[in-house]
């Protein structure tokens, strides 16, 4: 019995050589592992991707050497030559895509999606990179198969046009999610207020949608096409922290500067309390108008983020309402009054 001409023997030989190789290379990596690791910490961000690229590479690589070196020394036929070189070659090829993918996505992940990088940490960009690569790899392997890649390409530019015609809303909240992360008007992180009401805090967008975790812990799914058209109010542009307005009213006859004494008092203990960062920060009290029922006023604290401000604004109102009462400020309410 034979494989293209080539004995059984032959194949198991080749085979053994094969295996042989992938053995050095496991020991390879048990012997290399801790010191790559060590290697990687001491060159900073870019060494973790790579080490973790090249994880379980070394077997694969060396089995590959191992067996065309075995073809070079001692050919079989040459149609299992051919057989067993193009497989072993499409197979170096899919490796060499893997860790590459692999080592691509790490850098984008520790490096370009850093705070301090060029790009927002969101999916769409490592699932651009990796498609990116894959894509790369995949004519490799076609041109290490024998098969030619110009009508691959020839192809994919034919069909890629009906497939973009068949694919129109995805493609437009691809390249809607893209604008949205190029104008670093949105990020990860950011709470955001949409014109038609939904709002929550940027967990992530992908090339599909962007999502939004509202405060009751629900997902918010916005497609980036729509969120690309819509009103956004970005609560933590251009600045963090933000202001928090509280309105309130004092009753007429009540001595204003005793009422803006208090109100700051409080509001300054509040801010030093909930958000010790912004302990410095002078609170503002402003008389706002003269209502109906009192003279309106307004006092504005500060809030590390825009979660912070719900509870900032609640122990402002709680301490307000104790204080004005041991100072004897009266806080009016709307009341129908009766002239006889």
């Amino acid at each position: 019995m034979t494989v293209l001409g080539a004995s059984l023997e032959q194949v198991g030989l080749l085979a053994a050589y094969v295996a042989g190789g992938a053995v050095a290379g496991l020991a390879v990596q048990a012997v290399a592992s801790r010191p790559m690791k060590a290697l990687a910490r001491k060159s900073g961000r870019a060494g973790t991707p790579i080490v973790a690229g090249l994880r379980g590479m070394p077997a694969w690589w060396l089995a590959i050497a191992a067996g065309l070196l075995r073809l070079r020394a001692q050919p079989l036929t040459p149609g299992a030559d051919a057989l067993f070189s193009r497989l072993l070659l499409a197979i170096g090829g899919v490796t060499v895509t893997v860790a590459a993918a692999r080592i691509a996505v790490g850098l984008v992940r520790e490096y370009v999606q850093s705070p301090d990088g060029p790009l927002p940490s969101t999916s769409i960009f490592v699932n651009l990179t990796r498609i990116g690569v894959i894509a790369l790899g995949a004519l490799l392997v076609l041109n290490a198969l024998g098969i030619s890649v110009t009508p691959v390409l020839t192809a994919l530019g034919v069909g890629g046009l009906a497939v973009a015609l068949a694919l129109q809303d995805t493609l437009s909240n691809l390249f809607a999610g893209l604008q949205l992360l190029a104008s670093r008007q949105i990020h990860p992180g950011d709470h955001l207020t949409l014109d038609s009401g939904q709002e929550g805090v940027v967990e992530d967008v992908t090339w599909r949608y962007t999502t939004l975790l509202a405060q009751g812990g629900n997902l918010v799914v916005v497609p980036n096409a729509k969120l690309a058209q819509a009103i956004v109010t970005n609560h933590a542009l251009p600045e963090q922290p933000l202001g928090v307005p509280v309105e309130f009213a004092v009753a007429y006859g009540s001595d204003l500067e005793e009422v803006e004494r208090v109100a700051s008092q409080v509001a300054a203990a509040v801010v030093a309390d909930l958000a010790p960062t912004l302990a410095d920060y002078e609170p503002i009290v402003r008389f706002r108008a003269l209502e109906d029922s009192g003279i309106g006023v307004t006092a504005i604290l500060r809030s590390p983020t825009y979660a912070d401000q719900f509870a900032i604004r609640s122990e402002f109102i709680k301490r307000l309402v104790s204080a004005f009462a041991e100072h004897g400020i009266e806080i009016p309410y709307p009341h129908l009054v009766v002239v006889k």
